[in-house]
């Protein structure tokens, strides 16, 4: 019970250390919080607003103007929870030799990497919670109903561990290549497009749409946005995603295991 709680105890102090290192700098910090919203309504809001030119009964695969903005307003949230946290600082680690510190100290890399992790979500969560606030004053947005946007909640929660796994998987590969911002980039933007994050899988080609449902990219971004926007409502189809998403990120995290386990015997803190 004891070592129970130094662990919840090293754990709670990495938190606090990241979430401090995050918000040392105020400006930076309200630009956070208000960047993404001026940037969602000078960009997407624009854009589909010319698309449509005011024309109210135009519908686009089944998107009136409403349900686009609304489809791309909950892409959007989904993408700060689920997205915002990036492997580079685990890379430089790696590449810069900085994990010699980690292999000594109490508390594992993979420990204090996920802790900072968990203090960065605590922010977007923030950040998200404010934009939600700002849209919804606005009358741009409408909220589902109660029990679908708590499990939207939680299933995005979900993402956001499958994103931290594969980006931890990119971060590790840094044991064998000198760059992987290459690899992390190239990786982001087919997901983002094979997601459904730009536009609408319904407006994809329906043989594409068939092989991607066999792939885990619709249930990272288009999947949540239909829970949000009450499109998916049965209890089969909601407990479908948690338990494709709960798969891969259990894969990867076995993945993660293992690469890091043979990456360490190569690792010689070469940037000490």
């Amino acid at each position: 019970m004891n070592q129970f709680l130094i662990n919840l105890d090293k754990w709670w102090i990495t938190i606090k250390i990241s979430w401090v290192k995050h918000t040392a700098y105020r400006l930076n910090f309200l630009l956070q919080i208000l960047g993404p919203a001026i940037v969602f309504l000078f960009v997407k809001y624009n854009l589909w607003s010319a698309i449509y030119k005011g024309q109210p009964d135009l519908v686009i695969k089944g998107f009136n103007f409403q349900d686009m903005i609304q489809y791309h307003f909950w892409a959007f949230v989904v993408g700060l929870v689920a997205q915002g946290h990036g492997a580079w600082n685990l890379a430089e680690d790696i590449r810069m030799g900085r994990i010699s510190s980690y292999l000594i100290y109490p508390f594992n890399f993979w420990e204090f990497h996920t802790a900072s992790w968990i203090s960065f979500q605590m922010i977007q969560i923030f950040i998200t919670t404010v934009t939600l606030l700002i849209f919804k004053s606005m009358g741009i947005i409408q909220l589902p109903g109660s029990s679908l946007f708590i499990f939207g909640t939680v299933y995005t929660l979900f993402i956001s561990c499958f994103w931290f796994s594969i980006q931890y998987l990119t971060g590790l590969i840094s044991f064998w290549l000198e760059e992987t911002w290459i690899l992390r980039v190239s990786l982001n933007i087919v997901a983002t497009f094979l997601s459904g994050a730009i536009i609408p899988l319904d407006l994809y080609p329906e043989a594409l749409v068939k092989i991607l449902n066999y792939t885990p990219f619709p249930y990272l971004s288009y999947y949540p946005i239909q829970i949000f926007m009450g499109k998916i409502s049965s209890p089969m189809e909601l407990s479908l995603g948690i338990a494709i998403i709960g798969i891969w990120t259990l894969a990867l995290t076995y993945i993660n295991h293992l690469i890091w386990k043979r990456g360490i015997k190569l690792y010689t803190a070469a940037g000490m």
